[in-house]
Formats: C-alpha cells, sequence, structure tokens
C-alpha cells in the first residue's frame, strides 16, 4: 500500500483524523509506522506481504493484551487485524510509548544512568509479569523443542560447524529437567526493550513467543551477542545476581544458575543459526542486502562466544597465539593489491559516502566499509590462515570441517575431546581475526 492509502485505511479503521504518516524500519516480515491519531501520536505494525506468519498479528495483540493484564510493561493495544479489512494485511496499532530501543545510547548516555543502575531488577521483574501469563488466554502459542528445530535447520542449510556441534554435544548432555510450562516472550533482550531514564518502559516485538521453560528468556538476555560489548553479563549493564534476586522475589522461585547458563549456551548457538539464516535469505536471492550478506560473516561471533562459555581456559590459549603473519606472495596484478583497492573504497566510503549520508543510508555505508575491512582482512592473511586449518585438521586425522562434524556426532572424538576442542578454538580464533577482531573479550 501507498502512504495515502495506509492513511485512508487508518482514518476507516480508527475512525479518526489520521496525519503526521512516517516510516520508522522495515525488517523482512513487518512494516513501522508512527502516526497522529486526532493528535495521539501511535504505532502501527504491519506485515509485509507473503510474511511467514502472515495473519498472526491479531494473536500477538491478544497476548499483548494478557501481558499488560499481568503486569508486564507494554504499549497498549489499541486494534489489530488479519488483514480481513482496510488495511489488508495483519497489523496491529498501539500506543506510542517514549523511549529509547538502540543499545549503545542505553549503555553509554548519560541520560541513562538511573536506568542502567536497576536494569537488571527491573529485568527480572518485567520476565517474572510475563510467565505469570495465564497461557489459557493466549490458545495460538506453539511449544517446540529447540535443540531439535535448530539442530535441523542447520542440517538442512549443509553447513558443517565444529563448534556447533560440540555445542549440541554439551547441551543434550547436560540437558536439565524442565522449571515449568509458561509463556515465553522468545526474544528479551536490549534492542527489544524500550527504555526511559527512569529505567524500563515496555517490551516490545513479541512475534517469537510461544509456550517453554521460562528460564529461556533469562538465558536469552545474557547471551554476549545482546552485551553489545558491555562488560556485564545481563545486557551488558547488569548482573546475574541482580536479575536472579529480582526475579526470584517476584516469583518465589529460586534461579538455579546453571540451568540458566544451559540456556544461553542454547541461544548463542541459536543466534548463530539464525546469522546462517539471514545470510542465506541473501545468498538465495530472497532479500539481497549489505546487512544480510554481512551477518553471515558473525557465525564465527557466535562459535567464539560459545567456546568462551564451554571451554574458556582452552580458547585463551588459542587467542593467545597472537596475530597469523601473512603469507606474501608476488602478484601478476603488481600495486596496488587486492587488499590496498579494498582499503581504498573503505575509505571512500568512511570519508565521502557515510560523511554526507544519514539515516539508513549512512548505517548501511558503516556495514559496507566493515565488510571492506573484513575482505581485506582476509586477502592479507587468508592464505597462511587456511593452510594451517589444514594441518590441524590433518592432526585430527580427518579431511574437512564436514568429516570433523561427522566424527564428534558419531562420538568417534570422545576420548580426545581436549584435543578436539583445542583444534576447534584455534580454527575459531583465526575465523574471528578476519571478520571481527574487536569482537574478542578486552579483559
Amino acid at each position: 500500500m501507498e502512504p495515502d492509502d495506509i492513511v485512508d485505511a487508518l482514518g476507516s479503521v480508527l475512525g479518526a483524523e489520521i496525519t503526521d504518516l512516517k516510516r520508522l524500519t522495515g525488517g523482512a516480515s513487518r512494516e513501522t509506522w508512527s502516526f497522529h491519531a486526532d493528535g495521539e501520536r501511535r504505532i502501527l505494525q504491519r506485515e509485509r506481504s507473503g510474511a511467514i506468519r502472515s495473519g498472526a498479528m491479531p494473536s500477538e495483540a491478544a497476548l499483548i493484551r494478557a501481558a499488560d493484564d499481568a503486569g508486564v510493561p507494554v504499549a497498549r493495544v489499541l486494534a489489530s487485524g488479519a488483514g480481513d479489512d482496510a488495511l489488508q494485511t495483519g497489523y496491529l496499532i498501539a500506543e506510542f510509548v517514549e523511549g529509547e530501543t538502540i543499545a549503545r545510547k542505553i549503555l553509554r548516555d548519560d541520560e541513562f544512568d538511573a536506568a542502567r543502575a536497576s536494569f537488571a531488577a527491573d529485568c527480572g521483574r518485567a520476565l517474572a509479569a510475563i510467565h505469570a501469563i495465564d497461557p489459557g488466554t493466549v490458545p495460538d502459542l506453539d511449544r517446540v523443542d529447540q535443540m531439535k528445530q535448530y539442530r535441523e535447520i542447520l542440517d538442512a542449510f549443509g553447513d558443517p560447524i565444529p563448534a556447533f556441534e560440540l555445542a549440541f554435544a554439551w547441551l543434550d548432555e547436560h540437558r536439565p529437567e524442565g522449571t515449568g510450562d509458561a509463556v515465553v516472550h522468545g526474544d528479551f533482550r536490549l534492542g527489544n526493550l524500550m527504555v526511559g531514564s527512569d529505567g524500563l518502559r515496555a517490551v516490545v516485538d513479541w512475534e517469537l513467543a510461544h509456550l517453554g521453560d521460562p528460564m529461556e528468556d533469562l538465558g536469552w538476555l545474557c547471551v554476549r551477542a545482546w552485551r553489545f560489548r558491555g562488560e556485564q553479563p545481563v545486557g551488558g549493564i547488569g548482573t546475574y545476581d541482580d536479575l536472579f534476586a529480582s526475579y526470584s522475589a517476584a516469583t518465589g522461585v529460586d534461579v538455579d544458575p546453571d540451568v540458566v547458563r544451559w540456556w544461553e549456551v542454547l541461544g548463542t548457538l541459536k543466534w548463530g543459526v539464525m546469522c546462517i539464516i539471514q545470510a542465506r535469505a541473501h545468498l538465495d536471492g530472497h532479500s539481497r542486502s549489505v546487512e544480510l550478506a554481512a551477518i553471515g560473516r558473525r557465525v564465527c561471533e557466535n562459535e567464539h562466544d560459545l567456546l568462551l562459555l564451554l571451554a574458556p581456559d582452552v580458547l585463551a590459549t588459542a587467542t593467545a597465539r597472537g596475530e597469523v603473519p601473512p603469507l606474501v606472495e608476488p602478484s601478476m596484478h603488481g600495486r596496488p593489491t587486492a587488499a590496498e583497492l579494498v582499503e581504498a573504497v573503505r575509505e571512500y566510503i568512511d570519508d565521502d559516502v557515510r560523511q554526507n549520508t544519514t539515516g539508513r543510508t549512512a548505517f548501511h555505508g558503516r556495514v559496507a566499509s566493515n565488510v571492506l575491512a573484513t575482505v581485506q582482512r582476509e586477502l592479507e592473511v587468508g592464505p597462511a590462515m587456511a593452510a594451517e586449518h589444514v594441518g590441524r585438521l590433518g592432526g585430527l586425522g580427518v579431511g574437512s570441517e564436514e568429516d570433523l562434524v561427522t566424527a564428534i556426532r558419531e562420538g568417534r572424538f570422545d576420548d580426545r575431546l581436549d584435543e578436539v576442542y583445542r583444534v576447534v578454538a584455534e580454527t575459531v580464533v583465526a575465523k574471528l581475526r578476519v571478520a571481527n577482531p574487536d569482537h574478542f573479550p578486552t579483559k
């Protein structure tokens, strides 16, 4: 629909004068718009045509209303539909909540000093309220075995990733008994939390909600990817102790840190598979995007974070080996080399494109610059790293990562796991040095 058509449709649905319609974001499955209805600011989320969960917005609206009734801070739902009225596709209209969702601002701006101090406790209380929602009031939620789900997705892509295979084995061996069956938000993290100067104001983006173990939400919140380079485990801001104490005080449930850690490991693995899914959307032509392409090189960040959870000493030893020197060979093409040409283009994007654009274009300029930096590093040191990688696999007696994954899954390395972890850690560190050396912990 064109903007003028959306204005007319909103007026029909709400019976109000619609002004100031503005597009805010454009995700893969839904659009988000801001507008005023009779002078009051509102938010519209509208499914894109062909969305995977088409028609799910009324169920999501019912869930948010149930969350509101349970005391969860949310943006109150005003209207919703499945696409059988003027708005043509599934939609949800909600009150506008003033606040910030951009993680780097919440983590660093002085305005949020007080909010950071209460963040972990606020999250504990909000999660307690979410998990108190009566599942009977939201009958459309699914229950899924996520280990099975994500293994099947990874196998369907055919990407052999030894670090992920080691994580699956660990998760299978240490799987805890369930700690209850509750409504789970499914994506409770910085980026989906509206934060004001006084603290948490609203939990948003409920499209991944399902039935499951409530500890899943606590573990997902603590996944390292959602710390955005902050030092603390809870969103980069708060401590495990503060989160657990707040949740326990609100629910009367003692939180087992080992169970939350299990879900943190699974969450890290899930985000790694999700990165592959998003990169494949670009590679398969479904949604060509430099942003989605770049996410494919973030898979190794999750490999690293899994090893940080499962074998930190081995990872530290691999990291301490230092940079791999370039394999210098003369080029028939002369100077500038391919790496130097990439560097020149990156400098142009940084110095000209990004300095003279704003909004999504400027953001994609930053992504493109980061992509070129990755390419430059791979051109410089990739051949030497590849040679070392072949040698490591040969030391284990396998010829490829696919062979290694098969051997791990079949248990053929159960008596050599220390050696396998060392080889995998050294490979992951090499990949991360190319993809994003800033991801290594600073201490």
